[in-house]
């Protein structure tokens, strides 16, 4: 990214507000909690990654002018404002896990007097963010082995810079291949009804210099048949134990046509994304949208007053359609149960 995703600027949290992209760039400032949760609830922040930055900074901005002098009036404070922010979004794990973060580093230092706590917790989510950039370049450095020149890819959504600290996940892989000097193409589904692989995605890859077709959601059947497609590699906002992976409403049909045509499908994360948790997708809570964003999106309406609508905002693709899983840590490949455990007991990866 040209400028970060997000950030803390003299006691206030920058943000590339993406609900404007790519017709115009812009970037807004939150002073209190309740502007970043809206941020994060209008997904002017966005993606699972960038929304645990989003809440650990949040976090810290809500506490941050405290008058509280006990840890004890300082903790029950900080819990209100973890446990409002985490209203925001329920499916990105990323946000659980960076205020959880938050709020343990808190009691492990509850000995400082409130005024040294409050940087060390900004200290905390400045580590967030640094770790995250680190996870991201390791993530596009395993998922080069996967690519070769002359590849085209399927991707479905946003997991770039914007969706992290800097660089992305699934899009990490394709901006490591092309500098690296492999010559790749990349398709991007639209991604209904937000249009973010339309409006972000590409506006990322065009800016990267990575050469980037657009379709519609509904062509990537077609593509496929047509065999202009050798991989496809989306990201993700959560995964459990067994592999089961959320991602943007629309991932799992294109991991079905990948299925049927006999196309690698591959989910890059960073380990802050499993959720171990949960033994598998179906317990995975799923977001709903509002109805306008379907039937007046973009503030034109297209269908019929008092049409009734149904607007998850994501869906699990079962572990079954994964052919491997792209961390930090390396790549992860079927049975998930023991490869992710593997994952995860590795120092490393600071997985709980």
């Amino acid at each position: 990214m040209p400028v970060p995703t997000i950030e803390w600027v003299d006691g206030r949290i920058r943000l590339i507000d993406q609900t404007l992209l790519p017709n115009e760039f812009k970037q807004i400032y939150c002073d209190d909690v309740e502007s970043v949760w809206e941020a994060i609830k209008s997904l002017r922040v966005r993606g699972a990654p960038a929304i645990g930055i989003a809440g650990a900074l949040g976090a810290v901005l809500g506490i941050w002018r405290s008058a509280a002098t006990s840890y004890v009036d300082f903790a029950a404070e900080l819990k209100k404002i973890t446990d409002y922010l985490a209203t925001s979004r329920p499916t990105a794990v990323n946000l659980f896990w960076a205020l959880d973060r938050i709020k343990k580093t808190a009691e492990k230092h509850k000995a400082l007097g409130t005024t040294q706590l409050k940087q060390v917790l900004l200290d905390e989510a400045q580590q967030i963010i640094e770790e995250d950039r680190e996870m991201c370049r390791a993530i596009g450095q395993h998922g080069l082995e996967l690519l070769h020149s002359g590849d085209t890819i399927l991707t479905h959504c946003n997991a770039g810079g914007l969706a992290t600290s800097d660089y992305g996940t699934a899009l990490a892989v394709m901006f490591t291949a092309h500098e690296a000097g492999k010559n790749i193409h990349v398709y991007a589904d639209e991604t209904r009804p937000l249009l973010q692989g339309a409006r972000l995605t590409t506006w990322e890859l065009m800016q990267a210099g990575i050469d980037v077709t657009l379709i519609c959601d509904n062509m990537a059947a077609q593509v496929m048949k047509e065999g202009k497609i050798q991989c496809v590699i989306v990201g993700a906002d959560r995964i459990a134990a067994n592999g089961d992976t959320a991602n943007k409403i629309g991932t799992y049909n294109v991991a079905i046509l990948a299925k049927e045509h006999g196309i690698p499908f591959y989910v890059a994360a960073p380990t802050s994304t499993l959720d171990f948790s949960l033994e598998n997708g179906d317990l995975i809570p799923i977001e709903q949208r509002g109805a306008a964003e379907i039937t007046e999106g973009f503030g034109t309406r297209t269908a019929p007053e008092g049409v009734k609508v149904y607007s998850p905002a994501f869906d699990v693709t079962p572990a079954r359609l994964i052919t491997a899983i792209i961390t930090d840590g390396g790549i992860v490949r079927p049975p998930y149960e023991m490869s992710l455990k593997t994952l995860a007991s590795e120092p490393s990866t600071g997985v709980d």
